[in-house]
């Protein structure tokens, strides 16, 4: 009788315990956490295998602002975006999956939310509206592709991995990488959609290791790109070697707009002394804080989407003012 009873209070348990995880799940994969639906504008056109010499082929975004096929005579700048797959909450996105809503939900989002962000600002007047084009990363190969090669490969500061990768810094690809992007992707994009192609208004911009990236963009290519956002720029898998690199390497105050940020939560708290030296070498080569140069400290912000999804507004309205 004893055990009986036992069994039963067992059963019940187990029945709650599953009927609340049930009512978690379906909260879970409902509730709306970017909660930004009215500024969700604009259209999308999906490359799902975008062919390169360069790199792998991969899916390729592309987003146009609300108006855009009203105004065939308009002209729009251009925002080049690494880590594609986060970059907009929409079903072609494997980040879009039910399996990931859980994720989603921990995390606060795993999506940028660019498109809504651009839109919210566009609507207030703030910047001007612009294309933006999300490069999605290959998986199993993001350090390679997104690690700069020669600051890295040239350096004395001695690194025998590229973080916790595996991969060696002689088997960066990120060379190829911005060739794909300069060489194949942006001339594609030029000739079929409605750009203002030159330099000052051609940018780029990423998180972590996109940051790394974006800022590495700007010393290879200075010609082509007139700004770039590099937010939470990860600077400790290099030891530094880049902001070296860029004592030497980097463009000349005058045609650029750069943003840098960091938090102090979880990761980004090591980035501090990094972004201090990087400082330094804006100031070296004339930049200006405040004119044609942010760094900016994000007072208990982690390495999270949700965090540079919050901070968006200063980035974008650094590179696509109206001034």
């Amino acid at each position: 009788m004893i055990n009986l009873i036992n069994k039963n209070t067992i059963f019940k348990f187990l029945f709650f315990v599953f009927i609340l995880l049930l009512a978690w799940f379906i909260y879970v994969i409902n509730v709306d956490i970017y909660q930004n639906s009215d500024y969700k504008t604009g259209s999308f056109v999906h490359y799902e295998n975008f062919v390169s010499k360069n790199i792998s082929s991969r899916p390729v975004d592309v987003w146009l602002p609300e108006g855009y096929y009203e105004n065939p005579d308009k002209k729009y700048p251009v925002i080049y975006l690494h880590d594609g797959q986060m970059m907009f909450n929409k079903k072609t996105s494997p980040h879009a999956k039910i399996s990931y809503k859980p994720l989603d939900w921990l995390w606060g989002g795993i999506f940028w939310d660019v498109d809504a962000s651009i839109s919210k600002l566009v609507s207030e007047d703030k910047i001007r509206p612009a294309i933006l084009v999300s490069i999605w990363v290959t998986y199993g190969k993001r350090a390679i592709e997104l690690m700069p090669k020669k600051p890295i490969t040239g350096s004395n500061k001695y690194i025998s991995e590229i973080g916790d990768s595996g991969f060696s810094p002689e088997q960066s690809i990120s060379d190829n990488y911005l060739k794909f992007i300069i060489d194949e992707l942006k001339p594609y994009i030029d000739e079929n959609y409605q750009t203002l192609p030159d330099q000052e208004n051609t940018f780029i911009m990423g998180s972590s290791m996109g940051g790394l990236i974006s800022s590495y963009a700007i010393s290879e290519y200075p010609e082509i790109f007139g700004g770039a956002a590099c937010l939470s720029t990860d600077w400790t898998i290099g030891k530094g070697a880049e902001i070296d690199w860029y004592k030497e390497n980097w463009p000349k105050a005058g045609s650029h707009k750069i943003y840098f940020d960091f938090g102090t939560g979880w990761m980004d708290e090591n980035y501090e002394p990094y972004q201090n030296d990087m400082d330094e070498v804006m100031r070296l080569h004339g930049y200006s804080y405040g004119e044609d140069w942010i760094t900016k400290k994000i007072e208990g912000a982690g390495h999270y989407p949700k965090e540079w999804r919050k901070r968006l507004d200063m980035p974008l309205t650094l590179l696509l003012s109206k001034d």
